[in-house]
């Protein structure tokens, strides 16, 4: 009885510290681990294709997605060692409009499925553990939803028997047994973002952004339960919002701001709207009150910052990061620059206060670093893929 208990408590400690979807088990880009160390070392590397796909890890695994020679492929990495345990490929086009080009979306693992949407519609249900595919459909050419000017770029989310999509104007549902239809929306253009599980007055539901506006929908039946106008340069509400109580937090880059929203009622209400946060993809972290994110567009004058959540007020801003993506464990922050530094800092609202600075990658870096069971993985656009330990 001792020994079962003890794997049980073993197993539980283990599955708390995967990763599995994109953001993490709480969908806030925060880490349960502790991280009680500071230097970063290579521990394997490996070459995934072209793409600003993250990680997401789970049972021993380590998902992500790249393309090369014509094919996006998704793989499945041994965590401790780097070996290639699976990997399945399929025809698609590199869409290099404006940037390198390659995947966008980060894989979902749940339930021992893995699964995973293409900038163009593909939609795969993988067994996790050996990549046998399961099903797998275009999910644009059945609803004939407009593909955005970046191709989709969420990752799906499991919400009971179903997987929720951010294709059209207010997402998509499918079985995720088999994939078939459930609801759909509107044709009009996706945003970016991930569809984001949230409850406010004891209702469920999910936050999706379009090209136009951020809104609230019911995932069961697909209805619209709140809308808010939101229109940025190009369509590109590409960061995930962040709720904390009934206020969610909104932002967006190309210096169109932030806005932090009150859903307390039907209708949202605006608690405040600045410029003083703009993620242009790259999603913020709330740690203690306080927001922590990278500020300003790719290619121009970008910062980290730290704002005050309930009143959106700058408490400092560092420029030597430039332009960045980040998560956070353990009251830390783990940045990694555009230029491949991986930064761990004390998540401080009174300073920047750096503990380690390390080159980790060169070449351009704009995905999200993912800590999980005391490994960080990190990549850069052409698809040199790290794994390094924290001591």
């Amino acid at each position: 009885m001792k020994t079962a208990l003890l794997l049980i408590a073993i197993s539980t400690l283990t599955q708390a510290a995967d990763w599995p979807i994109w953001r993490g088990p709480s969908h806030d880009g925060i880490s349960s681990e502790k991280l009680t160390g500071a230097t970063v070392k290579k521990l394997w590397d490996a070459q995934i294709g072209i793409g600003f796909a993250s990680f997401t890890v789970a049972d021993g695994h380590v998902y992500t997605t790249g393309h090369a020679d014509g094919k996006d492929t998704v793989f499945c990495f041994d965590a401790a060692s780097g070996k290639v345990v699976w990997k399945h490929d399929y025809a698609a086009d590199l869409g290099d409009k404006y940037y390198e080009g390659g995947t966008s979306a980060t894989p979902t693992i749940e339930g021992g499925k893995a699964y995973h949407l293409s900038r163009w519609g593909d939609l795969f249900c993988f067994d996790a553990a050996t990549g046998k595919v399961v099903w797998q459909k275009n999910i644009q050419k059945e609803t004939s939803a407009d593909i955005p000017d970046w191709g989709f770029a969420g990752s799906p989310l499991v919400s009971g028997e179903l997987l929720i999509l951010n294709v059209g104007k207010a997402g998509t549902a499918v079985e995720k047994a088999s994939g078939k239809l459930v609801w759909k929306s509107d044709t009009a253009s996706a945003g970016y973002c991930t569809p984001y599980p949230i409850a406010v007055n004891g209702k469920a539901q999910i936050v999706l952004s379009s090209g136009r506006a951020y809104k609230g929908v019911d995932p069961t039946n697909g209805t619209v339960l709140w809308e808010n106008t939101w229109s940025t340069s190009y369509g590109v509400n590409a960061a995930d919002p962040i709720l904390s109580g009934t206020k969610l937090f909104i932002s967006s880059g190309y210096n169109k701001g932030c806005a932090l929203l009150d859903l307390a009622s039907a209708t949202p209400t605006e608690v405040w709207r600045s410029r003083v946060m703009k993620n242009q993809f790259n999603s913020s972290v709330l740690i203690d009150g306080h927001l922590y994110g990278s500020d300003g567009d790719e290619g121009k004058t970008a910062s980290l910052k730290c704002i005050d959540f309930a009143t959106g007020t700058e408490k400092w801003s560092e420029a030597s990061t430039g332009f960045c993506s980040l998560i956070a464990a353990d009251g830390k922050l783990i940045v990694l620059t555009a230029k491949g530094e991986l930064i761990i800092a004390k998540a401080n609202p009174a300073k920047f206060e750096p503990i380690s600075r390390t080159p980790v990658l060169s070449g351009r870096c704009w995905s999200a670093p993912v800590l999980a069971n005391g490994r960080i993985y990190a990549r850069n656009a052409a698809g040199q893929m790290m794994c390094l330990s924290v001591k």
